[in-house]
Formats: C-alpha cells, structure tokens, sequence
C-alpha cells in the first residue's frame, strides 16, 4: 500500500504540477516528500493524490495538490524564511512550507483540526520547525512578527490589514480573496508599502 502511494506521488509531481508549469526544485521535492496519504482519514485515503480538493471535515478541505505546490511557489522561498500560516486545516500545506522555511507558525480557528494537525506534524512525522496557535488567523501572531511570509489557505473578502505591520520588509503575503468570485493575490512589502497583483481564479472556503 505504502509503496503504490510513493508511485502515486511521483506521479502527481510529475502529471499534475510539474506538467502545470511548476518549476521551483525545492518545491517539487516537498510535494514529493509529504506524504499527503497522512492528512485524510483512513478511508478517504485512496483518494489522496486525486487532482482536487477533499473534504477534512468540519466543513473544511484539503487543497488540490497542484493549488499547494503553486502557492509554495509564489512564496518564492529560499530556505531562510519565518513564514506565517493562516488556516492550517489539515497541515498538508504547513508541512510543505515546513521542508522548505527556516521555521513555520500556523493558526487554526477550528481546535480539532489544529490539534490533529499538530500530531501528524510533530509526533507521526517528527517535525521540529512548527509551532501552533489556535485562533482567529486575522489577528495574526503579533509575538512573533516579523514574518518574511504570510499565507492565507482560507479567503477573505479582503486581505485583513492587521496582518500588513506583521510583515517584513521586502517581505511576501500571499491568499486567495473574494467570496463569490476569488482571485489570488499576492503582496510585496516595498518601502512600508504594500503592492498586491491579481493571479489566478481560484475558490476556498472563507476566511472565519
């Protein structure tokens, strides 16, 4: 079984991301290092390189694979970065972050999620680069700030203005915003300004 999910894997990099124009080394060694069988429930794991998101309960979902290694991308990470995670769901994306960054700090509303993601993360995985918080992700993490990247997995209907002191200079914020209609966008922090370009259509669930 373990073995068709490692063939699996190679596969997804290979067909459903690399195929799609992502081109970054170190994130296509993330998406074929974590184990994505490992966030969905026993049951749902056949379906766990599918091309699309899946549900994690709680009226939540784990994003397509394709969606996670882009957004990584985007990130345009080297290695050195403290990145802030809003939304860590299931942790699928906070692991990817967590092979690349230096350190990722990750919130969660909903505490069930929080806490199943901090056992696969930290016990099933042995991750030492993550530290967890449950709350409302618009407030950020201001104890911690400044961060060199902030990611949003959920959308708001605006990119929440708290976080923007949060972010260093030069520094890169990145989230899908809209409700109906969504759009990701990302922000570069030039000269304590902060300048956002519209990317792709995209569609989460809401920022709560």
């Amino acid at each position: 079984m373990w073995d068709n999910f490692q063939v699996l894997r190679r596969q997804m990099v290979g067909q459903q991301i690399e195929s799609r124009g992502v081109k970054d080394p170190q994130v296509l060694a993330a998406m074929g290092r974590v184990p994505r069988e490992l966030f969905l429930a026993e049951g749902d794991r056949h379906r766990s390189y599918d091309d699309g998101p899946l549900a994690i309960g709680h009226g939540q979902t784990i994003s397509q694979p394709y969606i996670v290694a882009y957004m990584t991308e985007l990130l345009e990470l080297a290695g050195t970065e403290r990145v802030l995670e809003i939304g860590t769901g299931s942790g699928y994306q906070t692991a990817v972050l967590a092979e690349i960054a230096r350190f990722v700090y990750t919130i969660e509303v909903i505490e069930a999620l929080s806490l199943q993601a901090r056992k696969r993360l930290t016990e099933d995985l042995k991750y030492r680069n993550i530290q967890f918080q449950v709350g409302h992700g618009q407030e950020g993490w201001p104890s911690q700030a400044p961060f060199d990247r902030i990611i949003l997995t959920a959308a708001p209907e605006k990119f929440p203005e708290t976080l923007f002191p949060q972010l260093a200079e030069s520094g890169i914020a990145l989230s899908p915003v809209g409700d109906f209609y969504q759009r990701m966008v990302r922000f570069r922090k030039t000269s304590g300004r902060m300048i956002g370009e519209e990317l792709i259509a995209v569609s989460f669930v809401p920022l709560v």
